[in-house]
């Protein structure tokens, strides 16, 4: 079953981060992604742009309506996503304790609507 953890943080946390604290918490989340293809449950993660470059869509009566930014103005934002192919619920779970992103923010775990991964 493949479940998506969706990554939330708040941007102001990381508005001092210098290019060396940077490389770090990218060697942070390479460690994680190494353990996820280790034990053969990563499928596939990405690490997006700032909310503030987010272009959002709707459509109503059939007229799109384009705006700039994010959907909600929150504190966190979602920064990113890992998708694993783990048996269950419990061991999604014991994965997204293992994210970073647990540590300073949210993990949130959503199954796949689509089928078996």
């Amino acid at each position: 079953m493949n479940y998506t953890f969706l990554l939330y943080s708040d941007p102001t946390d990381f508005a001092d981060m210098t290019e060396d604290d940077w490389a770090r918490e990218k060697e942070v989340y390479g460690a994680c992604i190494g353990a996820l293809q280790e034990a053969g449950v990563f499928v596939s993660t990405d690490w997006l742009q700032p909310a503030m470059t987010a272009t959002t869509l709707t459509t109503r009566d059939g007229k799109a309506r384009i705006e700039d930014g994010p959907f909600a103005e929150t504190a966190e934002t979602l920064g990113g996503y890992f998708v694993v192919d783990v048996p269950d619920l419990d061991a999604a779970i014991a994965w997204a304790e293992k994210c970073p992103s647990a540590q300073y923010g949210k993990v949130e775990i959503r199954a796949t609507a689509m089928g078996d991964g």
